[in-house]
């Protein structure tokens, strides 16, 4: 094998496993949180939601932001606590 093909391969390997690495950074909600589909279903409860456009993990922060569409056709975000499933008001 040449110098040049096991730098390629060696480059293609630490490629694949980039993502893997940021992955593992990645705090997930904790101990005791509602399941995101419990979640989903408090927020279209309280707000009207006609659909869930996209549901994120925040884990910096640790919350849950929600962006839906309500049954009028206004775009909404929220930021939703992820033991309680309420909205968390923004300071």
């Amino acid at each position: 094998m040449t110098r040049a093909t096991l730098a390629v391969l060696l480059s293609t390997g630490a490629l694949l496993a980039a993502p893997t690495l940021a992955l593992a950074d990645d705090r997930p909600p904790p101990a005791g949180a509602l399941k995101l589909s419990e979640i989903l279903s408090k927020v279209e409860a309280a707000h009207g939601v006609a659909y869930v456009d996209e549901a994120d993990w925040d884990d910096d922060d640790g919350h849950w932001e929600i962006k839906f569409v309500s049954a009028s056709g206004a775009r909404t975000e929220i930021r939703v606590d992820p033991l309680t499933g309420e909205q968390i008001q923004r300071r």
